[in-house]
């Protein structure tokens, strides 16, 4: 059996349309197409806005949540 490792590769890439409300399966990473502002929750609760992502950028950071209030980067790919 293949075992995931914190620092392993992602398996699943899921499509996320910004909502207000706690992402299904939490992600590890995000991958945005269209750049923009970004406005997340952490695995951990913090809630941050990520000014002026480049697109094509992808940020290693591991949410539960991103917001349809303050983002306006699009094209959301979702890593776990």
């Amino acid at each position: 059996m293949f075992q995931t490792t914190p620092d392993s590769c992602a398996k699943t890439a899921v499509s996320i349309t910004p909502a207000d409300s706690d992402l299904a399966v939490p992600c590890r990473a995000l991958y945005v197409g269209t750049g923009g502002n970004l406005r997340v929750t952490t695995i951990n609760g913090n809630d941050v806005t990520i000014a002026n992502v480049a697109a094509g950028t992808i940020l290693p950071v591991s949410v539960k949540r991103v917001w349809t209030t303050s983002t306006t980067a699009s094209n959301i790919i979702g890593l776990s």
